[in-house]
C-alpha cells in the first residue's frame, strides 16, 4: 500500500469563517453525518482548540491525535504531540496499521494552513451563510482540481443548505 494520503476535512462559510468562540458558528446535522462517514476508522489530526471544542471526546472509532505547544497538555483518549512532523508520522503509521489509505486533518485554522502544502485531498463543505467568527480559513485553491461537487439542500436540523466539494491535486 502506498503511504496514506493526507486529507483536509473542513466546513467554511461564504465569508471564510470556520469558527467562533471555540465552536462552529452554524448547525448542520446533515454535514456532521457526512463528516462522521468520511472520518470513521481513520486517524483524525487536530489542534488543541479543536479538541477542546468537541462536544464528546474523543471522536469514537477514530484515532484522535492532538497538536499543542503545551508539552503537559492531557487529552484523555487521544495522543498528544508537540511536533507537527511527529503527529503526521504517527497518523500515517496508525492508518497503515488500520489498513486505511487516509489521514484526516479536522481543524483548526492553524493546522489546516500548516498541513495544506502536504495534503493530497480536501473535503470542503461550503456553507451558504456569512456568520461572524474569529477563526478563518485561508487556503489557496488554485492548485487544486475539483473531483466532485454535491449540493445538499437544507435539512430539518440544518441552518443552511451547503455544497460538498472534493478537491485533489
Amino acid at each position: 500500500m502506498t503511504h496514506p494520503k493526507l486529507t483536509l476535512v473542513v466546513a467554511v462559510a461564504k465569508n471564510g469563517v470556520i469558527g467562533r468562540d471555540g465552536s462552529l458558528p452554524w448547525r448542520l446535522s446533515s454535514d456532521m453525518k457526512r463528516f462522521k462517514a468520511a472520518t470513521i476508522g481513520k486517524p483524525v489530526l487536530m489542534g488543541r482548540k479543536t479538541w477542546e471544542s468537541l462536544p464528546k471526546r474523543p471522536l469514537v472509532e477514530r484515532d484522535n491525535l492532538v497538536l499543542t505547544r503545551d508539552a503537559n497538555f492531557a487529552a484523555p483518549g487521544a495522543w498528544v504531540y508537540t511536533s507537527l512532523d511527529a503527529m503526521l508520522a504517527a497518523g500515517r503509521a496508525m492508518a497503515e496499521k488500520r489498513g486505511v489509505d487516509e489521514v484526516c486533518v479536522i481543524g483548526g485554522a492553524q493546522l489546516y494552513e500548516a498541513t495544506a502544502p502536504l495534503a493530497e485531498r480536501i473535503v470542503l463543505t461550503e456553507v451558504n451563510l456569512e456568520p461572524h467568527g474569529d477563526a478563518r480559513l485561508s487556503l489557496d485553491l488554485t492548485q487544486w482540481r475539483e473531483v466532485s461537487r454535491e449540493h445538499m439542500p437544507r435539512g430539518e436540523k440544518d441552518d443552511s443548505d451547503f455544497v460538498v466539494r472534493i478537491l485533489s491535486r
